[in-house]
């Protein structure tokens, strides 16, 4: 967030700058305010275009582990452009590589779900996904027998297609 904030200040350094360079140009014709004007531009393009492209660079700095089975889009009467092209403030990804089963039931999967938020910080929920029920639980609130079945848990029900499901289900 500190760096975000030394980037928007140099946005309106340069924007204050290239509105100096063309009232140079233009011998002194410009405005008065053209410079704060410039530099507040520069600031509000610099803080659109941060917000719209940290899910792209988020998403491609992960490792090649991660898979993304959810996206969080937001639309906010203060970001009245997000209305026309929706923003991207919170995803969630599941590590492949630490899917697991046990062979008392192969059908049910354990993994870590990792949860990315624009302004907070990454979360892991260990969870519990039930392939042949097409449904998936806290791990938290799993009950395990002996062999390393989950016997009860507090199952939320997915669509079959649900991207969570396909990507812990599918067979490699």
């Amino acid at each position: 967030m500190f760096f975000e904030l030394i980037a928007a200040i140099v946005a309106a350094f340069a924007g204050a700058g290239l509105a100096l360079a063309a009232n140079r140009l233009s011998g002194g014709r410009l405005p008065r305010w053209a410079m704060p004007v410039a530099a507040g531009v520069a600031m509000l393009a610099f803080a659109v275009w941060s917000e719209y492209t940290w899910f792209s660079r988020t998403a491609a700095s992960l490792p090649p582990s991660l898979q993304i089975v959810r996206e969080n889009e937001v639309r906010a009467l203060y970001r009245p452009w997000s209305y026309a092209v929706p923003l991207v403030n919170r995803f969630a990804a599941l590590d492949l590589a630490s899917l697991r089963s046990t062979e008392a039931a192969p059908e049910q999967r354990l993994a870590d779900l990792y949860f990315f938020g624009r302004w907070s910080r990454t979360q892991l929920a260990p969870v519990v996904i039930d392939c042949q029920g097409a449904r998936h639980a806290p791990a938290t609130s799993a009950e395990v027998n002996e062999a390393g079945a989950v016997t009860a848990a507090d199952w939320t029900q997915a669509e079959p297609d649900d991207p969570l499901i396909t990507a812990a289900c599918r067979e490699d």
